[in-house]
């Protein structure tokens, strides 16, 4: 996005786009089951999901747990997506050449 754009994204014309899109991600993780066909519902522990503003980026990361016997990649990759989708639909009247790009699983571990 435009380094413009980053700056402004707590005080946009629809609000903070920081604080909605955060909020989002986990709204998204715990729906997960209902947007990704034959996705196993999970009941999970923890969400959490953090938006790094630099310079001409927003860096995303969630992270999904569960007791469940399962893991908990597709929560954790829908809760980052929703949340850029957040925040592109926020600034978008803004900056029209925004991209979103790399969404993928850093880690996956089991407890």
């Amino acid at each position: 996005m435009a380094p413009e754009t980053a700056r402004q994204l707590r005080e946009l014309p629809k609000g903070d786009a920081l604080t909605t899109a955060q909020l989002a991600g986990i709204m998204a993780a715990k729906r997960t089951a209902e947007l990704i066909p034959l996705c196993h519902p999970l009941p999970l522990t923890n969400v959490e999901v953090s938006l790094e503003v630099d310079e001409d980026v927003v860096r995303i990361s969630a992270v999904a747990e569960t007791t469940a016997q399962t893991g908990v990649e597709m929560e954790a990759l829908t809760a980052a997506t929703v949340a850029a989708l957040t925040v592109y639909d926020m600034a978008k009247a803004i900056d029209k050449s925004m991209v979103i790009a790399g969404v993928r699983l850093v880690e996956k571990t089991k407890q």
